[in-house]
């Protein structure tokens, strides 16, 4: 099979850069593509806009050796990788509009062969639609060759790496990869294979949408099993921490550990996308979203229990809000969700937010007179009611004695008091 020599990937993110980043340190000259002009700007200048270890490295590296480029315009190449973001609507349907506009910056390229890959998480028919969607434009293409016209290729390849972890596992990790014919997906797999190390598993491009789903939608039920019974343990008196630390001692038992919710762009959206499909059957994936959604609310409601017992002037800590430990991103997080509730509720109150990977308070909190961003220290010394959302290393490091006289609320599990102080632990 012909190798592949020049890509261009749409969607410089979370995922698209990195996987632009690695194809180019293995040789391939790839030109990224996004709308914002200051992600373009500072991957040319080989910087990377967003926390993610190791890839600062791999992207200088490949900008100095001249394999990587960054634009606002789609340029022509042998092979086409859409990594765009795929958020929910209202109505929890999946919103291809992203994916709408990158094919129409695609299509004007096309000539014929060229290899086209949607990496975005998305619902089944997404791959299809997006196919089609470019034949509409360019009704001299088939993605078959049928009535003698020059035949696009069309695959899906799902991303299946964890933030933080990123540049080891788009290595290690296996992939799947659909297509839309037999021979778009092993020109797919020809093209994983110039960096992945894991195995290449080849399907039809609903099947690798589906499986993507299914994988998230598997977390997300297991972690609303957690996430209830921190409920059910509150109401109980039962420390869940204690709990799930003795179940899991039973040899075919592994409970996950409970939050403040469920964020991020992938656990927190994709399983919507299989409810919207089959509305009807989907009822246990349905219900483990709805506990996972409600869990901020209750959350909430611990905070507001707390306040009753102090003072009017009694201030509040909030300690972190990216959807993850040890990472900047702050996608769909229900840390946001949970601090904003408390900023419109508790108008008269301060709420001292701490988040270590961030250098201002994003635009859900940003111009809220009783909300500021300030360093974790500083954040909890302020505080009477101190309430951990994400359990950064940095939250972990804190000293016992700084929650001395506090009323801590952990939804994490992350510290670790020798005395505990007036602390709930949810």
């Amino acid at each position: 099979m012909n190798t592949i020599n020049r890509v261009a990937v749409i969607g410089l993110g979370y995922i698209g850069l990195p996987t632009a980043a690695i194809l180019a340190t293995n040789g391939v000259e790839v030109v990224g593509v996004d709308v914002n002009q200051r992600t373009v700007d500072a991957v040319n200048a080989g910087q990377v806009p967003f926390v993610e270890p190791d890839l600062g490295v791999h992207v200088a590296g490949a900008v100095s050796q001249g394999h990587l480029s960054a634009s606002t315009s789609t340029p022509q190449a042998e092979a086409y990788i859409v990594a765009v973001p795929t958020p929910f609507k209202e109505d929890r349907s999946a919103d291809l509009s992203y994916i709408e506009a990158a094919a129409r910056g695609i299509a004007p390229q096309l000539q014929g062969g060229e290899l086209l890959i949607l990496e975005s998480t998305s619902p089944p028919g997404a791959t299809e639609h997006m196919a089609n969607y470019i034949l509409d434009l360019r009704p001299d293409l088939s993605v078959d060759g049928a009535d003698s016209k020059p035949a696009i290729l069309v695959a899906h390849c799902p991303e299946r790496v964890l933030p933080g972890r990123v540049m080891i596992e788009l290595v290690t990790n296996d992939r799947i990869v659909g297509g839309m014919t037999p021979e778009a997906a092993e020109k797919a797999k020809h093209l994983y294979a110039v960096f992945c190390q894991g195995e290449i598993l080849t399907t039809d491009a609903v099947t690798a949408e589906m499986a993507k789903l299914v994988e998230n939608s598997y977390r997300d039920v297991n972690i609303a099993f957690a996430n209830e019974l921190s409920v059910i343990s509150d109401k109980l008196g039962i420390d869940v921490w204690e709990l799930i630390r003795l179940a899991n001692h039973h040899p075919r038992v592994n409970i996950l550990q409970p939050g403040p919710g469920v964020g991020g762009h992938c656990i927190a959206v994709d399983p919507w996308f299989i409810v919207a499909a089959a509305p009807e059957e989907s009822r246990l994936i349905r219900t483990a979203r709805e506990v996972n959604d409600a869990k901020p609310e209750w959350v909430f409601q611990q905070v507001v229990s707390a306040l009753e017992a102090l003072p009017s002037t009694a201030e509040v800590s909030v300690l972190g809000l990216a959807f993850k430990a040890n990472i900047d991103d702050l996608r769909e997080s229900p840390a946001i969700e949970i601090a904003a509730h408390l900023s419109d509720v508790l108008s008269d109150r301060r709420i001292n937010v701490a988040e270590p990977h961030v250098d201002a308070l994003p635009q859900q909190l940003a111009g809220r007179s009783n909300v500021e961003l300030v360093s974790i220290e500083d954040s909890v010394k302020r505080s009477d009611v101190v309430v951990v959302l994400v359990d950064h290393d940095d939250v972990k490091a804190l000293p016992a004695e700084l929650f001395a006289g506090k009323t801590i609320i952990d939804t994490r599990g992350a510290l670790n008091l020798e005395a505990p102080q007036a602390a709930l632990t949810v």
